[in-house]
């Protein structure tokens, strides 16, 4: 072979392995963009199918909410009703009432059988409505021409013989707006149905939750009524005057129909389907939950959703052509070592976001919103929580029951995942535990117990658990092996403590239950050791000395309240600790209490036995109490009502069967409130400790007993039950309006 036939030769052979290099680089490359545009595809499917579940969730619970909410008054108030049946009047201020504290409730009303009562009539429907300027205004809509015997909202809940929601309509005679009723018959002594009760719902807010938010600019939302009426949605033409079925007739797609038979079954799912416009659109659905019966949709493009995605490989593969001679091969090296790359940070994204789920999950357990009671003048609260980790093992948590705050605070042996999952059964447990017990030790040993039983960790608690009477100022503590709380008052000094062991480390241990009664302004200051075991560079701690100095400056210049408690100690440790990394969880908890001594405008007493023959002596009583107070009759029925109910109680229950006992009845009022405190000297007993009662059960399922204290709470703004000096004493409050 010449030497000009091999150069040809070799020319050709270059050329033609540079020409397979780039056919083949160009295959790869676009292998590669296939591949990598279907798992983006994929992903972004997934992601809107995750986003549109989400919506719907989310829109589904603010909806259920509200409804909930209206539910639980309505079946709330259906009993106090039915012991008023007698009283027309009476039935009148208690729809006014449930108006006026339930701001979803458009109206309510009660419509009653034919000549129900004989001097209104055959239609006697009583209607409390809210007006434009928030006035409660009180009328009788029943009539010949208004035969709401014949609507769904006064048949259907005789016929099922529970609480029913209407399908939409619109009320052309009380409220003149588009309602949702859910109602209840009501009952009376011999169980026949007296009427029904139902709580109207304006559904003019449903439009603002349902296009409150899109997941796409042009997706929209769907919300369909029990009965296939569109209730909300983007064409105000087919809102309320038109069904699913009628809406989408005109559609092609068979698919449709499908998803209209599903929603109507109040079955959730997703389906794409192709428009009138001939594209694609992806349908998610589900129903709301609850009693309503109602769906919600979410209509996406498949357009929008992948427009982007579009864009982007049409860029990416120009520019890969331009580039293919010079980078095919070093892109398929970068795309594999990206895919790896991609791997390994989407597995550290997955555990970064599953570790900011669970703190923002710890967090949202604990109280957050300060201050918490603001309608209260006699306490002041503020906490603080802040983790070494993501999540932590410090709890803290307090909450207001008949007069008392209970209240605790905790750090879990160890940091971490761990802890914080014993963080959440401590703080479970204390919520269930003190819902129906008051005595800190109870409490604590409760909790002890079940925790010893499960802990195969060996993981334990130390705990310290309060109960301040607000009324008294007495506080019943118990601690767990936890640090003494810090009383800031007329001095500083640490609150007097037997250390126990904690919490989960021995079964069935004995703790003791201490007292001490707090001055008013003293603050109770609770810290875990995250505060005194702070360290700086050189390992030094802040130490409990340092805590009580802070502490003493303050109270020298009278500036304890729990909120600039908590801000300056926080601030004293940041500067003592400097550049160290913080080595434990730091946990604050401030209590301040405020109480204030107020003039006393009235005051009465009297004293009976426990013979239920004097209570008219009682009722003369409470009468004249009422009178001097300006109530009007209602609110003195309710007096009397719960009075007599709490009397009785003790007239049947404190002492022994044939002994006679003194109970003292003693009523006095300052200008914010009405106090009635009874007292006797017999056997103790927490009537506030009865678990309350669930009224939705009916009569043969719910277990006897604790209605009357149940009808005490409900009619008075506050219980609070002590036992001092040998003696019950409950004390009912009812707050004056001025």
């Amino acid at each position: 072979m010449s030497k000009n036939s091999f150069n040809r030769w070799r020319k050709s052979f270059q050329t033609k392995s540079t020409l397979y290099v780039i056919i083949t680089a160009a295959i790869l490359i676009e292998l590669t963009s296939l591949v990598q545009y279907f798992y983006a595809r994929e992903g972004i499917r997934e992601g809107v199918v995750h986003r549109a579940e989400t919506e719907l969730q989310l829109k589904g619970a603010e909806i259920q909410n509200v409804m909930t909410g209206v539910e639980t008054a309505v079946e709330n108030t259906v009993w106090i009703l039915e012991q008023q049946l007698a009283q027309p009047d009476s039935v009148r201020e208690i729809l006014r009432r449930v108006v006026k504290n339930n701001p979803m409730i458009t109206g309510c009303a009660v419509g009653f059988e034919p000549n129900f009562y004989p001097q209104y009539g055959r239609w006697f429907e009583p209607y409390a409505t809210r007006t434009e300027n928030g006035y409660i205004e009180m009328v009788q809509i029943g009539s010949e021409s208004h035969n709401y015997h014949k609507a769904e909202w006064y048949t259907k809940p005789k016929e099922v013989g529970k609480g029913y929601w209407s399908e939409p309509y619109y009320d052309e005679v009380g409220a003149m707006d588009m309602l949702c009723t859910y109602a209840i018959p009501i009952r009376n002594s011999k169980g026949e149905i007296a009427g029904v009760f139902g709580a109207d719902v304006s559904l003019d807010w449903l439009s603002g939750v349902i296009n409150a938010r899109h997941i796409y600019p042009s997706s929209y939302n769907l919300l369909i009524s029990r009965a296939g009426r569109i209730m909300a949605c983007p064409v105000e033409s087919l809102v309320m005057r038109s069904n699913i079925h009628e809406a989408t007739a005109h559609v092609e797609d068979t698919t449709v129909n499908h998803i209209n038979r599903q929603i109507m079954a109040r079955i959730s799912g997703h389906a794409a389907v192709i428009n009138d416009q001939g594209e694609k659109d992806y349908v998610f659905y589900a129903p709301v939950e609850g009693e309503t019966g109602w769906s919600m949709a979410v209509v996406c493009s498949d357009r929008e959703i992948y427009s982007d995605l579009r864009k982007v490989a049409f860029s990416l593969l120009l520019l890969m052509l331009v580039g293919l001679l010079l980078l095919g091969f070093i892109l398929f090296r970068m795309i594999r070592n990206f895919k790896r790359l991609e791997a390994v940070n989407a597995e550290k994204e997955r555990i970064g976001s599953e570790l900011h789920i669970a703190s923002a999950i710890q967090m949202s357990m604990l109280p957050k919103i300060f201050p918490p009671y603001p309608e209260r003048d006699d306490l002041e609260i503020f906490g603080s929580l802040t983790p070494a980790k993501e999540v932590g093992g410090d709890l803290y948590d307090f909450y207001l029951r008949d007069e008392k705050l209970l209240f605790c605070i905790g750090d879990v042996s160890g940091k971490g995942v761990p802890a914080s999952l014993v963080m959440a059964v401590t703080r479970s447990l204390f919520r269930t535990v003190s819902a129906h017990e008051s005595d800190p030790r109870h409490i604590m040993a409760s909790m002890n117990d079940s925790m010893a039983e499960m802990n195969d960790s060996n993981m334990f608690v130390t705990m310290f658990i309060g109960s301040l009477d607000l009324p008294t100022g007495r506080l019943r503590y118990c601690n767990a092996g936890h640090n003494a709380p810090i009383l800031i008052g007329r001095g500083v000094g640490m609150l007097p403590i037997d250390s126990n062991v904690p919490v989960g480390v021995c079964e069935g241990w004995n703790f003791v239950t201490q007292e001490a009664l707090i001055d008013p302004q003293t603050t109770i200051f609770l810290y875990t050791d995250g505060l005194t075991e702070a360290e700086d560079i050189n390992h030094t701690q802040f130490g409990e000395m340092r805590v009580l100095e802070t502490a003493r400056n303050l109270r020298e210049k009278e500036e304890h309240s729990p909120e600039k408690l908590l801000a300056t100690m926080s601030e004293a440790v940041e500067k003592f600790v400097g550049d160290a990394e913080q080595s434990d969880d730091l946990t604050m908890l401030a209590i301040q209490y405020t109480k204030q001594q107020r003039d006393v405008r009235m005051q009465r007493s009297i004293t009976l036995t426990n013979d239920v023959q004097q209570v008219p002596l009682l009722s003369e009583f409470v009468d004249g109490v009422c009178e001097e107070m300006g109530f009007d009759a209602s609110t003195t029925m309710q007096m009397n009502l719960a009075i007599e109910e709490a009397v009785v109680n003790v007239m049947n229950y404190a002492y022994v069967p044939g002994t006679k006992g003194d109970i003292n009845i003693e009523a006095q009022a300052n200008d914010l409130r009405l106090k009635f405190t009874i007292s006797d000297s017999g056997t103790p007993f927490d009537p506030t400790a009865k678990e309350l009662v669930d009224t939705t059960l009916s009569v043969e399922e719910r277990p006897i007993g604790g209605l009357g204290i149940h009808l005490v709470r409900q009619l008075m703004d506050s219980i609070n039950y002590e036992r001092l000096d040998g003696k019950n004493i409950l004390t009912l409050r009812k707050n004056l309006n001025h």
